[in-house]
Parts: C-alpha cells; structure tokens; sequence
C-alpha cells in the first residue's frame, strides 16, 4: 500500500466504478444490439419513445465501427465491430492498467482517454444531430469517459510527482 500513497485515495475506487459501470452500459447496449437483430420488434428498457430509443441509435449505421469503418471494409466485416464492443476493450484495458504505476500506463491511460473523448463527441454530435435522438445509455458512456478522463488525469500527474519524489 506504501507505493500507492502519493495516488488520490478516491482514485482507485473511483476508476474500478466507472469502468465496472461502463462495462456494464457496453455489455447492456450489445445485448440490445443483437437483440434487435435478431427480433425487429424487440424492445429494450431504455427504448422510452420515438425520439428516445437506444436500440435506434445502436443499430444505426453510426452504431458500428462510428459509422466510419464500414468506408474501408465490408459492412458484416469481422473489423466493423459494435461500438459497444469497442467500449468493452476500453473499459477493460482502463481497469487493467488501473493497477499499474508506471509512467507508460499512466500515459497510456490519458491518451486512451482522450481518444475516447473524441468518439464521445462525434457520437454525441451525430445523436443530436443526425438522427435527433436521446439515448440514455449512450450519455451515460460520455459521462463516464469524461469522469475516467479527469481521473486518469489525476492519476499521471501523481504518478509524475511520486517519481520525482524517489528519484
């Protein structure tokens, strides 16, 4: 525990809540994905009118790869994945190098971060603007990152002072 005292306390905990939460909303809007698929008529919890409907926005066309990777390669692509699935890679890659305290990790974290910022601001841009909808589950990931954002943020330049400390 002594090598983690120049870290923020709420840190630790903070950062397992928002990844354990982000990975729980990643896992949730695959399954709403895939059940749409398979069920046209299906209806997810979070489908709460016409123009608040998660299950519309994640099978949109911007629901897979940001709408953008189906330019490159085919649409049923192994590489154009559900951006959910995507949220799942980074939820868990912020969980995992959560417990290291090297510099690289820390670095690896705000960089990852701030990319996932950037996808949060063009999704959020194409919700509002493009397909004029509200989709809880989606806002609730941009809040997340943004909160992982400020933590990871923390974190470095602590990790930065702790080594400055031991030399």
């Amino acid at each position: 525990m002594a090598a983690t005292q120049g870290l923020p306390r709420w840190e630790r905990k903070v950062r397992v809540f928002l990844c354990l939460f982000g990975l729980v909303l990643s896992i949730y809007a695959l399954h709403v994905e895939l059940s749409r698929e398979r069920d046209p008529d299906y209806r997810a919890m979070c489908d709460l009118g016409e123009s608040v409907s998660c299950s519309k926005v994640f099978t949109s066309r911007w629901g897979r790869g940001f709408g953008l990777i189906q330019f490159f390669v085919a649409k049923d692509s192994p590489l154009n994945q559900p951006n959910s699935v995507l949220g799942i890679i980074f939820y868990t890659l912020q969980l995992g190098l959560g417990f290291s305290l090297s510099k690289k990790a820390a670095l690896a974290l705000v960089l990852s971060s701030w990319v996932s910022m950037a996808g949060s601001l063009y999704l959020a841009s194409i919700l509002a603007f493009v397909l004029g909808d509200f989709c809880m589950v989606c806002v609730s990931t941009y809040i997340v990152n943004f909160a992982l954002l400020y933590t990871n943020l923390k974190r470095r330049r602590a990790i930065e002072e702790m080594k400055e400390k031991t030399g």
